[in-house]
C-alpha cells in the first residue's frame, strides 16, 4: 500500500510539471506579448524592452519557465521588486500579487463548493437509492422525470429565477453576498443558500440518476440474492452487499467535480456576484489578464489532480478487490 501511495504521490508530481510547462507555453509564448500588454498601445519600444527585461521574458525558454517555477517555492525578482514565495507573478490590471489575489478569494469558493456537494451528494443518492428500491412505482418514475428536468435546466437560468422570486418579490433571502461565518451565521447561511442550491440541483439530478442505475445493477448480482437467502436484515443487505458497491464509480465523479468547483464555479458566482475564484477567472479572461487566468488554471489542475489520488486512495476502503491489487 505504500508502495502504491508513493507511487500516485510520484505521478501527481510529474502531471502537475506537464500542466506548468504546458500552461506557461500557451499562457506567455503563444498569446500576446506581456510588455505590451502592461505598457499599452501608445508605449514606446524602449519602454516596451524595459519591461521584457524587468519580467526576464528576453531570456531562453526554459530559463524563463524555471524562473517561474522556482519563483512558486522560493520567490522571484522583478527588477527591484522581490515576489515571495509562492509567487504566481502580478497582475497586469491591478499589479496586485496573483497568490493574494487567490487567498482572498479562495474561502469563497471553498464555502460555496462544500456546500453545494453536501446538498447533491445527499440529495442525489438518497433519491437514487429509494428509486432503485422502489424502481417501477410512482415514486421512481417522478424522481427520474424530475432527474431529467433538473439536468436540463442551466444553472443561469435557474440562478437568475431564484433570484427574482426568492429576493425580489417575495423577499425571503438577502441577495448573495460573500458574509463571513464569524461575522454573522445566519446572514452567511441565507447569502449562500442559493448558490449551493444552484450548483447543487445539477449534480443531484445526474447522482440521481447514476445512483439508481449502479444500485438496480447490484440488486441483480449473485452475492445479494445470497445474502437474501440467508436471512440477512434488508437495511444491512443494502447497506453492505447493495450500496457500497454502487458507490464506487459515484466516489469517482463526486471526486473530480468537487475538486473543479474548488478550482471556481464560474457561472455561478458570477451570477450572484461573489467575488471567489470562479469570478476572478470570469473577470480576467475578459481583461486578458494572463498572470491570474494561468495561476486559476494551475489551481484548478492542482485540485483535479489532487482529487484523483484521494478518490484512488478511497477506493482502497469501498472495494476490497482494488486494496489487494494496490498492495
Amino acid at each position: 500500500m505504500t508502495r502504491y501511495v508513493l507511487g500516485r504521490l510520484g505521478g501527481v508530481v510529474l502531471i502537475l510539471l506537464a500542466v506548468c510547462l504546458f500552461t506557461y507555453l500557451i499562457f506567455f509564448k503563444l498569446s500576446p506579448d506581456p510588455a505590451v500588454m502592461i505598457c499599452g498601445k501608445t508605449c514606446t519600444p524602449d519602454r516596451i524592452d524595459s519591461i521584457r527585461n524587468v519580467l526576464g521574458l528576453n531570456q531562453p525558454l526554459l530559463t524563463q519557465f524555471w524562473e517561474f517555477l522556482s519563483g512558486i517555492f522560493v520567490g522571484r525578482d522583478y527588477g527591484s521588486v522581490h515576489c515571495s514565495a509562492p509567487c504566481l507573478g502580478y497582475s497586469f490590471q491591478t499589479n496586485e500579487s496573483v497568490w493574494n489575489m487567490i487567498t482572498a478569494r479562495l474561502p469563497v469558493s471553498i464555502t460555496v463548493a462544500v456546500g453545494a456537494a453536501v446538498l447533491w451528494l445527499l440529495a442525489g443518492v438518497i433519491a437514487g437509492l429509494v428509486s432503485a428500491v422502489k424502481q417501477g412505482t410512482w415514486w421512481d418514475r417522478s424522481a427520474m422525470a424530475l432527474a431529467l428536468g433538473g439536468v436540463s435546466v442551466p444553472n443561469y437560468v435557474l440562478a437568475l429565477v431564484l433570484q427574482y422570486v426568492l429576493v425580489v418579490k417575495l423577499q425571503l433571502l438577502p441577495f448573495p453576498a460573500a458574509v463571513p461565518f464569524v461575522d454573522n451565521p445566519v446572514v452567511w447561511f441565507e447569502s449562500y443558500l442559493m448558490p449551493w442550491v444552484v450548483l447543487a440541483v445539477g449534480y443531484a439530478c445526474l447522482y440521481a440518476r447514476l445512483t439508481r442505475s449502479n444500485v438496480i445493477d447490484t440488486l441483480s448480482e449473485n452475492y445479494y440474492r445470497t445474502a437474501r437467502a440467508k436471512g440477512l436484515s434488508g437495511s444491512l443487505i443494502m447497506r453492505r452487499h447493495a450500496l457500497r458497491p454502487a458507490l464506487t464509480p459515484i466516489t469517482t465523479i463526486f471526486g473530480m467535480d468537487f475538486a473543479g468547483l474548488l478550482g471556481g464555479a464560474l457561472i455561478t458566482e458570477t451570477v450572484f456576484g461573489l467575488n471567489g475564484i470562479g469570478k476572478m477567472a470570469a473577470d480576467s479572461i475578459a481583461k486578458n489578464d494572463q498572470p491570474v487566468i494561468m495561476a486559476v488554471t494551475l489551481l484548478a489542475a492542482f485540485f483535479v489532480v489532487i482529487g484523483n489520488v484521494v478518490v484512488d486512495l478511497l477506493y482502497t476502503a469501498l472495494d476490497p478487490r482494488v486494496r489487494v491489487v494496490s498492495s
